[in-house]
C-alpha cells in the first residue's frame, strides 16, 4: 500500500469542516496541518476527501496496536451491548478488576496497586496527590522541558513550552530543573565528562528544601523527544533513596513498549515508586493508570476518586490492548524497526546541514533542525516546513520541542511501510541545506 493524494490539501469537504471548526472549538487546540480525519486502519489514516496517508504519529502515540484493531474494536463493542459507565468509583465491577490484573502483569515486581482515570494528566494529578498524602512535604521537583498535563497540578510542573504556563499561575510549588539534555548541555559540558552537572544541580536543590518527590520522563516527550544517558536514571534514583524522596515516573507517551520494554525505565534499569501510564493504554479509548505499591496506596476511602475512571469499555479494550501487545512481541517490533529508522536517519543527516541530532529508542524517535550544526540554533521553521511537506506528500507525522519532528507510529510497523516513511521524510527534505 502506498499514499494517495486525490486532491490539492485540504481538499474541498476538509475545507468546510475546518470553517466549521472555526465556529464552535475552542482555539486553545493546536492543529499542525489541515488534516480532517474520516478513517484509519493499521498504520493508515484517510481524510475526508480519500487522501491516504501512511502514519508516523499513532494518533500522538495512542494506537499501539494499528488503527482499528479488530480484537479492540470487539472487546469494546460487546462490553457496549452490556453497560457502559458502572461508576466504579461508588460500586463494584469486574471489568476494571481484569483489567487492573492483567495491567500488573506488565509491570515489574512490587507494584500492586491501581488508580484508574480517564488520561494522561489525570494519572499524574493522582499521582502528585499520592506523593502528598504519603511525604506530607512542601514542594516536588520536576525537569526543564518536562510534559506532565495541562490541568493545574500537572501544569504546575510542565515546562516544555511557555504557551501552557502563561496566564495560569500561581501554581504549586514545583522546582524545575535541567533534563539531561546533552545535545544542548545548559552547562556547555560535554557526557560523560560532565559526570551528570545537571544531577549535581538537582542534589543540591533537595538538601535545601523539603521536597516530597520528583517527577521525570524517561525520555521527554513534548519536550523534543530527549533520551538522556543511561545512568541518569540509576543517579536519580540513587539521590531519591538517599534523601527518602519518591520517584514518580510519566510513562504516559514512552510506556507500553514503545521503546522495547513495557516500561521506558526499565530499559535504564530503574524502577520508580509510582508510574503514570495513559495514551495507548485504552486503545484509542480514554483510560488512564496510576500505579504504585501497596505500601504508597493507603489512602482511605474518598481520599481520591472519579465519576468515570474504570469505565466499562475503556477497561475491556484496554485488558485487551495489554494482552495483544504482550502476544505479537510488539516490544521487540519497536527495537528492531526503531533502531533501522535510526541508522537510516543517520544517513540522512548527513546530508543535511539543517539536521542537527537524531535520537531515540524504540519506536520513539525525534529529529531536531537547526540553523547550522555549529552553533545549533533552534529551526524551527525549517521543522514546520518539513513536517508540513511530510503531509503533502502522504505521511503524518508530528514536531515537538522547539525544533523536532517526531516519528512515533504504531509499534505493528512492518519494515516495507518504515522504509515507505524514510522515503517520504527523504522525499520532503530536498532542496532543504
Amino acid at each position: 500500500m502506498k499514499p494517495s493524494i486525490k486532491t490539492k490539501l485540504p481538499g474541498p469537504r476538509a475545507k468546510a469542516i475546518i470553517e466549521r471548526d472555526k465556529k464552535v472549538s475552542s482555539p486553545s487546540l493546536t492543529r499542525v496541518y489541515d488534516l480532517v480525519v474520516d478513517k484509519a486502519k493499521g498504520s493508515w489514516i484517510w481524510d475526508v476527501d480519500g487522501n491516504c496517508f501512511l502514519d508516523m504519529a499513532s494518533f500522538v502515540a495512542v494506537s499501539a496496536l494499528g488503527n482499528m484493531d479488530p480484537k479492540v474494536t470487539q472487546a469494546a463493542s460487546k462490553q457496549m451491548q452490556r453497560l457502559i459507565n458502572p461508576a466504579f468509583s461508588d460500586f463494584y465491577a469486574e471489568e476494571p478488576i481484569a483489567f487492573c490484573e492483567e495491567l500488573l502483569t506488565h509491570m515489574p515486581k512490587g507494584f500492586s496497586k491501581v488508580f484508574l482515570s480517564n488520561s494522561g494528566t489525570e494519572s499524574v494529578e493522582a499521582a502528585y496527590k499520592l506523593v502528598k498524602w504519603n511525604k506530607r512535604e512542601r514542594y516536588t521537583i520536576a525537569f526543564n522541558g518536562s510534559f506532565h498535563g495541562r490541568t493545574m497540578g500537572s501544569l504546575s510542573m510542565t515546562c516544555s513550552k511557555k504557551i501552557h504556563r502563561d496566564g495560569f499561575g500561581p501554581f504549586l510549588p514545583v522546582i524545575h530543573t535541567p533534563y539531561a539534555y546533552c545535545y544542548r548541555c545548559p552547562f556547555a559540558l560535554e557526557y560523560p565528562g560532565c559526570g551528570l552537572e545537571c544531577l549535581k544541580r538537582l542534589e543540591k536543590k533537595v538538601r535545601w528544601k523539603p521536597i516530597g518527590g520528583i517527577f521525570v520522563e524517561p525520555i521527554q516527550g513534548e519536550g523534543g523527544y530527549i533520551v538522556p544517558p543511561n545512568d541518569f536514571h540509576k543517579e536519580l534514583r540513587r539521590i531519591c533513596d538517599n534523601s527518602q524522596i519518591l520517584l514518580v515516573s510519566d510513562e504516559v507517551q514512552s510506556g507500553c513498549y514503545r521503546t522495547g520494554s513495557f516500561l521506558a525505565m526499565q530499559g535504564f534499569g530503574v524502577k520508580p515508586d509510582i508510574t503514570c501510564l495513559s495514551k495507548p493504554l485504552g486503545g484509542g479509548f480514554p483510560l488512564g493508570a496510576t500505579v504504585t505499591s501497596d505500601k504508597l496506596m493507603q489512602w482511605p476511602g474518598g481520599a481520591h476518586a472519579n465519576t468515570l475512571g474504570g469505565n466499562l469499555v475503556a477497561c475491556a479494550a484496554g485488558k485487551t490492548v495489554l494482552k495483544e501487545l504482550r502476544k505479537r512481541k510488539v516490544g521487540e517490533n519497536a527495537k528492531k524497526q526503531g533502531a533501522y529508522i535510526l541508522k537510516r536517519l543517520k544517513k540522512i543527516q548527513e546530508q543535511h546541514e539543517i539536521i542537527g541530532d537524531v535520537r531515540g529508542k524504540g519506536l520513539m524517535i525525534g529529529i531536531e533542525f537547526v540553523k547550522s550544526r555549529k552553533t545549533k540554533e533552534p529551526n524551527p521553521l525549517a521543522r514546520n516546513r518539513v513536517t508540513k511537506k511530510c503531509f503533502e506528500n502522504g505521511m503524518v507525522a508530528l514536531p515537538c520541542g522547539k525544533s523536532s519532528l517526531r516519528f512515533s507510529p504504531p509499534l505493528t510497523i512492518s519494515r516495507k511501510e518504515v522504509d515507505l516513511a524514510l522515503d517520504i521524510f527523504e522525499e520532503s527534505m530536498k532542496g532543504m541545506p
